[in-house]
């Protein structure tokens, strides 16, 4: 079927959609002053991590939408699962039925690994960048990630909503908008994982930066590149990370920081080690954290 015969179809579906929501439905703050009910474009677009001008060329026909926008549009625009096959219909796009993505846990092979490297930083990520495993060292070098609650244990979220974060990192922007576009990657290959389009859905809202990010056109590094860090107990240090795909799971990726001997990050980096290994039950309680399931923060970029 094709998109073709009935583009006002789908402009006034989208239009009648948004018209029967208020912004405290979505999420959103409800400023007063609508001429019209229901949400703006301008809302709708934010929420789905689209340019406004997209969004309006939606509803006028001027656009055939990807796969990817109208998973984000049937989240944004809470529909049920007959209004989505509607909507898919509309656009002319057939609806991939996907099986519900049980939670990911690190690879047994992955953990091995974690479990071997004591002087390099490194953690388990998954799907949608979260992060499924860490070590002691990389505990130590980023965040206490035993402190954050699962569900928001992912490297975009904590990235842009830990204050820290922005002080740790000392070109914070660069590994942001890089970190945005891996998760872009993530959501064209899961076009229908709820828990990813909500957490972009999120994050478009609650930092203008991170929807700009999100509708540019930026390609991501492939599987290495460096991370500068200010740290608080042992200065600045420039690290090469490096991406390990587990072959058991394409989904997982394990990342590790290293740094170049001789240099004083490499000595800063053996200096924190120190003080993990010898902070009293320090790496026998962080392994058995792990083997209980706990995961945590921002490593990877």
């Amino acid at each position: 079927m094709s998109g073709d015969a009935h583009p006002n179809e789908l402009g006034e579906f989208l239009k009648s959609r948004r018209s029967e929501l208020t912004p405290r439905t979505v999420g959103l703050p409800d400023t007063g002053g609508r001429r019209v009910p229901g949400l703006r474009r301008e809302e709708v677009a934010v929420l789905a991590a689209i340019s406004t001008d997209h969004y309006t060329r939606l509803e006028q026909g001027r656009v055939q939408p990807s796969a990817s926008v109208l998973a984000a549009l049937s989240r944004v625009l809470h529909l049920s699962d007959h209004q989505r096959d509607r909507l898919f219909e509309l656009a002319g796009r057939q609806r991939t039925r996907h099986r519900r993505s049980t939670a990911q846990k690190a690879h047994p092979q992955l953990r091995r690994l974690l479990d071997d490297l004591t002087a390099s930083p490194g953690v388990v990520i998954g799907r949608r960048m979260d992060i499924l495993a860490w070590n002691p060292l990389a505990a130590a070098l980023f965040t206490d990630f035993a402190k954050v609650p699962e569900s928001k244990r992912n490297c975009v979220r904590i990235l842009f909503t830990d204050p820290s974060m922005r002080t740790l990192y000392a070109d914070w922007r660069a590994v942001a908008r890089e970190c945005v576009s891996h998760l872009r990657a993530a959501a064209a290959r899961h076009p229908e994982d709820q828990r990813l389009t909500s957490l972009v859905g999120e994050l478009s809202v609650e930092d203008r930066d991170f929807g700009r990010w999100w509708g540019s056109r930026h390609v991501p590094s492939l599987g290495s590149g460096v991370k500068r860090l200010r740290h608080p107990l042992v200065g600045e240090l420039v690290l090469d990370w490096d991406i390990l795909t587990c072959g058991g799971d394409p989904d997982q990726e394990l990342v590790v920081c290293t740094a170049e001997p001789g240099t004083p990050s490499y000595d800063g980096l053996r200096a924190l080690a120190s003080r993990v290994t010898s902070r009293p039950g320090g790496p026998t309680d962080s392994r058995a954290d792990r083997l209980d399931g706990l995961t945590g923060p921002a490593g990877p970029q």
